[in-house]
C-alpha cells in the first residue's frame, strides 16, 4: 500500500474541486514530523458559498425521498467503511497518531453508526394528539432543518463527523462538513465512501480550511440552518454566538475534566486498568478521557502502586507498529500544551511519579511523543486538576471519604463524564444521583459511550443538547403541528 503524500481537494456538489485560493495546508505525520501525509485545501469564503449553494440546491429532492430510501444509501456507505477499514485506519494513524487497532476500530464504529441511523429512517416521526374539536385530526410530524453545518475535530476523525452527519442525513437534511485540517486526508476517504455509495450531488459536501475562515464562516452563514460542533470551549462559544446572532440552531460538544473515583471497597486491579485505558488511550486526546483520579485514603497507596507499575509497562511508539500502546500527540501545538502543563504541575508542588518526558530513543525523537505522566500530591485547585490538558496526564487526588470525593469531582466548570469504582450499592447510587455529568459510569472507564445512547455534557461541556441514539432527532429536526378539519 502506497504511503505517498496526497493532494486533497474539497468535495462540492458531487465533485472534487480545487480550492479557489490555489493554496494548500500540509498534513503532517505526528510520528515522523518530516513526513507530509497530504496537502489539503486552504479554502476561502467563496468555496464555502459554493458548498452551501450546492447543499441548498439538493435539499428539496433529498427531503422528498423516504426515510427508507435515504437509509439504503447509509447502509451502502457503511459497507464501504467496513470494506476499507484498513485504508481508512492506516491513514488516520498517519495523520493524528492513534494506534492502528484503535483507528480501525473507530472506522468499524463509523460503519455501525451509519447502520444504526439507516434503521432510524423507518421509525415514527410524530404523534396523534387529541383535539377538542370532534371533527378535527391533529398530529405532529418532524421536518428537517435544511442545510446543516458540521464542524468536527481531529481526535476522532471518523466517529465524530459520522455521528453528526448520519442523523442529519437520515432526517432529510443536506450537509456541509468542515473536518479538521490535521485529518483532512482521512476525511477525504470518508467522502469517497459517501460518493461511491451513490449519494446525490450536493447532499454531502466537504470543505477544508482554517477554523477562522471556514469554521467561522459556517457558523455565520445565513444559508446554514443548523450548526453542530465538537471542539474546544473557546471556539465552541464563538460558534454558538455566531449562530445565535442570526437565529440558527446550534449544538456544541466541548471540553471535559473527567474524574474517576476509587472508593475504599473498589476492585483496585480493575480500577487501575480502567483508569489507564480511560486516561491514556489515544494519548489522552479524548473529551471523555480520565484526567482526575480521586482516591479514598484507605486504598490510596495500594492503588497508586498498581497504577504506576502498569503505566511503566506501556510502550510508546509509532501507531503503525505492532505492539505500540501509546502513539504521539496529534501535532506540535498539542505536545507543547501537554509539556506546559507538566511544567505547571511541578511548579505548583505536585510530585511527578513517572513519565512526562520527551523520549530519547532515536526512532522517537522525530515525533511529537511524550511519555505518560502520573502526578501525586495533587490539590484540587492546581492547574493540572482544573484545566483540560488533552494529553496523557493523570492527576492523583487523595480524599478522606466518598462524600469528599464527589464534592471534589463536581468542583469544575465541566460536566462531561465521570466514573466510580465500588462494590457498594449505596456508594454507586449516591454517585449516580449526585455526580454533575452527562455521562456517569460505574465500574467502567470514563471514556466511551455506546452509539445508541444519548451523549452530551452538563455545565460548560456542552450546549445541553444530546448527540447519538434516538436523541439526535431533537436537534436535526423541527416539530410541525398539523391540524386538519374536513
Amino acid at each position: 500500500m502506497s504511503e505517498q503524500s496526497r493532494t486533497i481537494d474539497n468535495y462540492i456538489n458531487g465533485e472534487w474541486t480545487a480550492p479557489l485560493s490555489g493554496k494548500r495546508i500540509p498534513s503532517i505525520n505526528p510520528a515522523k514530523k518530516q513526513e507530509v501525509v497530504g496537502h489539503v485545501s486552504d479554502s476561502i469564503e467563496a468555496d464555502l458559498d459554493n458548498a452551501v449553494a450546492a447543499a441548498e440546491a439538493a435539499r428539496a429532492s433529498w427531503r422528498k425521498l423516504t426515510g427508507a430510501q435515504r437509509g439504503a444509501l447509509l447502509f451502502k456507505a457503511a459497507d464501504l467503511f467496513e470494506a476499507r477499514q484498513e485504508e481508512i485506519g492506516r491513514m488516520m494513524t498517519r495523520e493524528m497518531g492513534k494506534t492502528l487497532p484503535e483507528a480501525k476500530g473507530e472506522t468499524v464504529r463509523g460503519a455501525a453508526i451509519l447502520r444504526y441511523y439507516a434503521g432510524e429512517g423507518m421509525r415514527k416521526i410524530g404523534d396523534v394528539i387529541p383535539s377538542t374539536d370532534p371533527e378535527a385530526l391533529m398530529f405532529t410530524t418532524r421536518v428537517p432543518l435544511g442545510v446543516v453545518g458540521v464542524i468536527s475535530p481531529w481526535n476522532f476523525p471518523v466517529a465524530i463527523p459520522v455521528w453528526k452527519m448520519a442523523p442529519a442525513l437520515i432526517f432529510g437534511n443536506t450537509v456541509v462538513w468542515k473536518p479538521a485540517t490535521e485529518t483532512a486526508v482521512t476525511a477525504s476517504l470518508i467522502m469517497q465512501c459517501f460518493h461511491d455509495a451513490g449519494f446525490p450531488a450536493g447532499v454531502v459536501n466537504m470543505i477544508v480550511g482554517s477554523g477562522s475562515v471556514i469554521g467561522s464562516g459556517i457558523a455565520s452563514h445565513n444559508g446554514v440552518h443548523g450548526v453542530t460542533f465538537t471542539g474546544s470551549n473557546a471556539v465552541g462559544k464563538r460558534v454558538g454566538q455566531a449562530a445565535l446572532a442570526r437565529g440558527a440552531k446550534y449544538q456544541l460538544e466541548m471540553g471535559g475534566k473527567n474524574p474517576v473515583i476509587v472508593a475504599a471497597d473498589a476492585d483496585l486491579e480493575l480500577a487501575a486498568e480502567a483508569t489507564i485505558s480511560g486516561g491514556l488511550r489515544s494519548t489522552g486526546q479524548k473529551c471523555t478521557a480520565t484526567s482526575r483520579v480521586i482516591v479514598v485514603s484507605d486504598v490510596y497507596e495500594a492503588f497508586r502502586e498498581k497504577l504506576v507499575a502498569k503505566v511503566a509497562e506501556l510502550r510508546v511508539g509509532d501507531g503503525l507498529e505492532e505492539g505500540t500502546w501509546l502513539g504521539p500527540c496529534a501535532n506540535e501545538n498539542q505536545l507543547d500544551t501537554v509539556m506546559s502543563y507538566i511544567g505547571k504541575g511541578k511548579e505548583e508542588g505536585a510530585r511527578l511519579l513517572i513519565g512526562g518526558e520527551r523520549p530519547s530513543q532515536p526512532e522517537l525523537v522525530d515525533g511529537f511523543y511524550v511519555t505518560p505522566a502520573v502526578f501525586d500530591e495533587v490539590k484540587p485547585d492546581m492547574a493540572i486538576a482544573k484545566d483540560e490538558i488533552f494529553g496523557p496526564v493523570l492527576s492523583l487526588i487523595r480524599v478522606g471519604s466518598l462524600e469528599e470525593a464527589i464534592r471534589v469531582a463536581n468542583d469544575t466548570e465541566f460536566g462531561l463524564s465521570a466514573s466510580i469504582y465500588t462494590r457498594n450499592i449505596g456508594n454507586l447510587l449516591t454517585f449516580v444521583q449526585d455526580m454533575e455529568a452527562g455521562l456517569v459510569r460505574v465500574n467502567a472507564e470514563t471514556a466511551g459511550v455506546e452509539l445508541q445512547a444519548p451523549f452530551g455534557g452538563m455545565k460548560q461541556s456542552s450546549s445541553h443538547s444530546r448527540e447519538q441514539g434516538q436523541a439526535a432527532i431533537e436537534f436535526f429536526t423541527s416539530i410541525k403541528t398539523v391540524f386538519i378539519k374536513p
